[in-house]
């Protein structure tokens, strides 16, 4: 089955993105700011992605390339399967010595992710999951919470996200709000039911995402925009209209009471 053999890659690939990883934190790797504010990146950033485009592109020739850290390809569009890479999601994190940061893989069919991987290196944790066949931590199957209701749930987002004009009538939920660094870890994080929700409001691009989305479906979980809409990957800007993930009900009860 192609998505299992796309994940056992993706597996592989992470454990060895993580060990040059390792190799540069904590180190004062060389750190740079990217043009237009679009962040930091670090040479392990862009050592990571060397290897795991010529790893990953090198096993499957065929498929299409889409990394934060590479210059965009416009062949990806035309590729029926395509590698939706972020090498080191938190880089800021990264540069801080904090441990939460991520390796961020998945690979996409025709708009949706068919394989997904997100790892931990500092903490040597590993979430998985194929189209169809459940998501998994460290090899034990995770699920999304079983909460009911926002008010009172644990919902990971940054404070901004609960600005009075985002909500309907100004009525913030009521909720115990945490933060990661990593969209990737916090969708992690919300499949195998540690918090409730992750909110994130602003335009989102796809590699920070892509992996942690499949993973929290699998999971039993709903992750859409901030509309509402089923995610689609792979397009010609990379780039989706906020995400909101989480246990069916505190989903559909996110979405209703968003402006």
């Amino acid at each position: 089955m192609p998505e299992t053999d796309d994940l056992a890659l993706l597996i592989d690939a992470a454990h060895a993105a993580g060990k040059i990883a390792r190799g540069y934190f904590n180190r004062a790797p060389k750190t740079w700011e990217k043009p237009d504010a679009a962040g930091p990146v670090t040479e392990a950033d862009l050592a990571v992605n060397e290897m795991l485009e010529l790893r990953l592109r090198g096993a499957r020739p065929g498929y299409g390339w889409l990394s934060e850290e590479s210059p965009d390809e416009p062949a990806r569009l035309e590729a029926a399967r395509v590698f939706v890479i972020d090498p080191i999601d938190g880089t800021r994190a990264f540069i801080e010595g904090d441990h939460a940061w991520a390796h961020a893989l998945a690979v996409v069919d025709r708009g949706r992710v068919v394989a997904a991987v997100i790892y931990l290196p500092m903490a040597d944790t590993l979430y998985s999951a194929a189209r169809g066949g459940g998501a998994f931590r460290d090899g034990a199957r995770i699920a999304v919470s079983s909460a009911e209701e926002l008010d009172g749930a644990t919902v990971l987002a940054s404070r901004t996200n609960f600005e009075p004009w985002h909500w309907v009538e100004a009525r913030v939920p009521q909720v115990r709000r945490k933060l990661r660094s990593s969209l990737a870890y916090r969708l992690g994080l919300v499949g195998e039911g540690r918090f409730d929700a992750m909110i994130t409001l602003r335009p989102t691009w796809e590699w920070d995402v892509a992996a942690g989305a499949l993973i929290v479906q699998e999971a039993g979980g709903r992750v859409t925009d901030r509309r509402g809409a089923a995610l689609a990957f792979n397009a010609a800007r990379p780039q989706l209209n906020g995400v909101i993930a989480a246990g069916p009900r505190v989903h559909d009860e996110i979405t209703r009471r968003l402006v």
